[in-house]
């Protein structure tokens, strides 16, 4: 059995509440009544309504405020809000739409107008709750899949490892060595997708210890040479001589390295140099202890998109306008900094290339 609509109409005059209650009875709605702005914001959460009937002029908070304090907030702003009001202005209709209000009534309210409009708004609404619901499964669905392609990629790097302990044929022995750089990105980029997928539910602790920077590059730099070589490409590490050592979580960090190092790699041309280079810095008000750049002399990035290229639903849309050295583990790199407390950004690395920037 389908559920009832609920809607929730707001007026502080209760003749008014009764009317518009009458005018939708016989369409199987719950609805719910109050009388003030102040109830609205007080009970909205509880309420969970499909649809808010809003009058405008009320006191202490009138139907501008209350609609623009709704709209504002990211768990009811998909809430349709039909505006009543006595008002027969345009400078009243865009305060509306400014306030975020998706419909108007005037007063005094046509019960044929008021059902029709209502009718409507819950269409959409329905429309955005399954909407939501499609995306959401999308959503869960990916996360399975990615979570179960893990198994199979431990496989492959255990198979691939047990392999070249037994061969000794030095050609072969490079097949298999690129068969496991291979695996361990893939593996890398599984993890990454799990680690988003924790990340965007708010599920992520940090463990976070003292950690040696300097030395968490160099462990970097073991596994990146023989990428670098293949790919005819100089690896630099500039590391400062005395250790940085901050409060980190390891395990993150060391993925903020390899995500950008692999990034760099990927789409830097044949005999070009790529550097690693960090710094210590001294604290400021903003907490910065540390600075980390991957150098790259690849084709770069326009600047208006700088910005752009670290959010995860502008991937698909910036690689159909060709712009390269994008994709989830940038994504994944902005949500492990910020946890930190710090900031990623990209700049040009004059004549060619691109310069990623972690502030810690």
């Amino acid at each position: 059995m389908a559920t009832s609509n609920k809607i929730l109409i707001v007026d502080d005059e209760r003749s008014m509440r009764m009317q518009l209650e009458s005018m939708l009875s016989g369409d199987e709605y719950e609805i719910f009544t109050l009388d003030s702005g102040i109830k609205v914001l007080e009970n909205l959460g509880q309420m969970a309504p499909d649809l808010i009937i809003l009058d405008l002029m009320m006191p202490e908070i009138d139907g501008f405020e209350v609609c623009r304090r709704v709209k504002a907030d990211s768990q009811f702003q998909h809430i349709p809000i039909i505006l009543v009001t006595v008002l027969d202005s345009k400078k009243a209709l865009a305060q509306g739409l400014e306030a975020g209000a998706d419909d108007f009534l005037q007063k005094p309210v046509s019960k044929l107008e008021l059902r029709a409009r209502v009718r409507s708004m819950l269409r959409i609404k329905r429309q955005y709750d399954e909407l939501e619901a499609t995306l959401k499964m999308r959503e869960e669905l990916s996360n399975m899949i990615v979570h179960d392609m893990s198994s199979p990629i431990v496989s492959v790097l255990l198979h691939a490892t047990l392999m070249a302990e037994k061969i000794t044929d030095p050609e072969i022995l490079k097949h298999l060595e690129m068969i496991q750089l291979s695996a361990e990105r893939l593996d890398s980029f599984v993890n990454d997708m799990l680690m988003l997928a924790k990340m965007e539910q708010s599920s992520l602790r940090l463990n976070l210890s003292l950690n040696d920077v300097n030395q968490l590059a160099l462990d970097a730099e073991k596994h990146f040479t023989i990428i670098a070589q293949s790919r005819s490409i100089k690896l630099v590490m500039d590391l400062p001589q005395k250790p940085i050592e901050i409060q980190i979580d390891n395990n993150l960090f060391r993925r903020i390295i390899a995500n950008l190092l692999a990034n760099a790699l990927q789409y830097s041309p044949p005999n070009t140099t790529v550097t690693l280079s960090l710094r210590a810095l001294p604290s400021n008000e903003k907490g910065v202890h540390l600075c980390l750049q991957v150098i790259d002399e690849g084709p770069g990035i326009p600047e208006e998109y700088h910005k752009r290229i670290f959010e995860k639903f502008e991937v698909i849309d910036l690689r159909r306008k060709g712009i390269v050295q994008i994709g989830l583990g940038l994504t994944f790199c902005k949500m492990a900094v910020e946890a930190h407390g710090g900031r990623i950004f990209v700049q040009p690395n004059h004549p060619q290339g691109s310069t990623f920037v972690v502030e810690i």
